[in-house]
């Protein structure tokens, strides 16, 4: 199991990770009030802008202030393949 830190000391499964998507689509502004509506949606950005949202394996919805670079960076530990 490899844990990813998504910032403020929130910490992911990076196994469970399905997709890293902006939040500026429209789909993705649906899937983000479908969670908050089923209760499956976790915010981790600490009132701060919304830059990238993690969709998981079990339909966890995850709001991070981390752009998706910065994530792509601690998923690949070198750095390499972004």
């Amino acid at each position: 199991m490899k844990l990813i830190n998504i910032g403020f000391g929130n910490m992911i499964n990076a196994d469970r990770v399905v997709a890293v998507v902006s939040p500026d689509s429209a789909p993705v502004k649906r899937i983000i009030q479908e969670g908050k509506e089923k209760g499956n949606l976790i915010d981790c950005t600490h009132g701060r802008r919304t830059k990238c949202v993690i969709l998981t394996d079990c339909d966890q919805i995850i709001l991070t202030h981390l752009t998706d670079e910065a994530l792509a960076l601690k998923f690949n530990k070198d750095g390499e393949g972004v």
